[in-house]
């Protein structure tokens, strides 16, 4: 509880920093978006028919209705966060690039409380790997979507100005591929999600599958597979609307695991850690 209540007065502060660069270099413009950036509501989702002042990006609209949640969401989305303030520490508009260092650094404490969180689950084994499965295939996909559209004019006169660089643009040797930069952002993002999962799986517990980080083309939402059907491995979906949607039900977490999930909460479902200030 004490890392969640850190975390969420660390995010706040990152959206007031965010709008202090935007109310002290831009002028009315820049007080009139700041005010809509904190008007924001992440409980406001689309989907659900909800429309007052949803936040922008998919992940972030989310419901986070329980500690597995919570622990996905700091490790995939707060771990997105990090690419994106990495490669906007190498910004030419200094103000922006000097805040990403204070940013980056708690951004570190949030993935790591994630990573650290399904590593205890993990270890614990009282949360069957399978159930633990279909909430990294619900996050994983939306973490994927945060790094935009594929061939993104957006993304390359980004670069060309200076306001944000690659993830690795002080280590990289390579001149920059332009025309690919979200893509390539993102296929660093998903390497290191795969070498994650395989220090998770190193504390399974003996006969417990184990958890994969499912295929960048399954149920996605912004790029060119958005909308297109493809299994966890990545395959093409042969079958019609109602096999696909059995499928997903399947493959996604649905309301009966929701309430085994409740159940194992019961229990010692996590392993015991002594909070250390």
């Amino acid at each position: 509880r004490k890392s969640a209540m850190r975390i969420m007065c660390e995010e706040q502060r990152h959206g007031w920093q965010m709008a202090y660069v935007l109310c002290n270099y831009f002028g009315d413009h820049g007080i009139r978006e700041a005010q809509k950036l904190l008007e924001r509501n992440s409980s406001a989702n689309p989907i659900r028919g909800e429309e007052d002042r949803p936040r922008l990006l998919g992940s972030f609209n989310e419901p986070i209705d329980h500690w597995l949640d919570f622990f996905m969401f700091t490790h995939f989305i707060d771990r997105d966060g990090k690419f994106q303030l990495k490669m906007l520490s190498t910004s030419s508009f200094k103000p922006l690039a000097a805040s990403m260092g204070p940013m980056l650094k708690e951004e570190s404490f949030h993935l790591g409380t994630g990573a650290n969180g399904i590593r205890r689950i993990v270890t614990q084994g009282v949360i069957p790997c399978a159930l633990i499965q279909k909430y990294v295939n619900k996050w994983v996909s939306t973490g994927l979507d945060l790094f935009g559209v594929d061939e993104s004019t957006s993304a390359q006169w980004a670069y060309v100005y200076g306001i944000k660089g690659r993830y690795d643009e002080r280590e990289a040797d390579e001149p920059a591929d332009r025309d690919h930069l979200n893509e390539a952002s993102r296929m660093l993002y998903f390497e290191e999600l795969n070498k994650e999962m395989e220090r998770i799986n190193a504390r399974r517990k003996e006969g417990e599958p184990a958890l994969f980080i499912p295929s960048d083309k399954f149920n996605r939402s912004v790029g060119k597979f958005q909308g297109k059907r493809h299994d966890l491995k990545g395959n093409p979906f042969e079958g019609n609307d109602k096999e696909w949607e059995q499928y997903l039900d399947e493959a996604l977490p649905n309301d009966e695991d929701e309430a085994q999930l409740k159940e194992y909460f019961k229990e010692e479902w996590i392993q015991y850690r002594e909070w250390k200030d």
